[in-house]
């Protein structure tokens, strides 16, 4: 009888295991496709213009062309969004951990904050008067961004109570 019970008891303890395994991991289901799209369309912004001539990508590398006045916003969110909307949302996806996809979530909300300010700044700044205002580019990763945001949170606050 007792060997029954140890392992009815060895059964439990796995299977307690494996729930709280899977307590960990986040399954983002066809939400997963939005964020590979979105991702994706972050990167391609980062080819096109952000202010003026300068693209994203010379932003971040700090390359810009020679007469483009940047600031330190549109860098801010070039950083950020590298960091959040790529790096991490593609660390997120492969892992598929609860504590990434918060951090993704952190991060997204952060560069998408500065994106905000990066396309203000772009309209209002008095040192390139009139002001190029913002590129395509630039619009085009604010919007990749709030949409990683919004997914990011989605599924950080679908999480089930343990």
């Amino acid at each position: 009888m007792t060997g029954e019970s140890d392992d009815l008891s060895r059964l439990r303890d796995e299977i307690d295991q494996v729930g709280r395994t899977a307590a960990k991991r986040v399954d983002p289901g066809a939400g997963a496709l939005l964020i590979a799209v979105a991702v994706f369309a972050l990167l391609i912004a980062q080819l096109l213009p952000w202010a003026g001539e300068a693209r994203g990508w010379q932003i971040l590398l700090g390359r810009i062309p020679e007469g483009e006045v940047v600031g330190a916003l549109p860098k801010v969110f070039a950083y950020a969004s590298v960091v959040a909307g790529v790096l991490m949302s593609a660390l997120s996806l492969i892992l598929r951990r609860w504590g990434l996809v918060w951090f993704c979530a952190l991060g997204c909300f952060v560069a998408s904050v500065s994106g905000v300010l990066s396309i203000w700044t772009q309209q209002t700044t008095t040192s390139h008067a009139p002001g190029p205002g913002p590129g395509a580019g630039l619009i085009i990763a604010v919007v990749a961004v709030v949409v990683l945001l919004v997914k990011w949170l989605k599924l950080a606050a679908s999480r089930p109570g343990l």
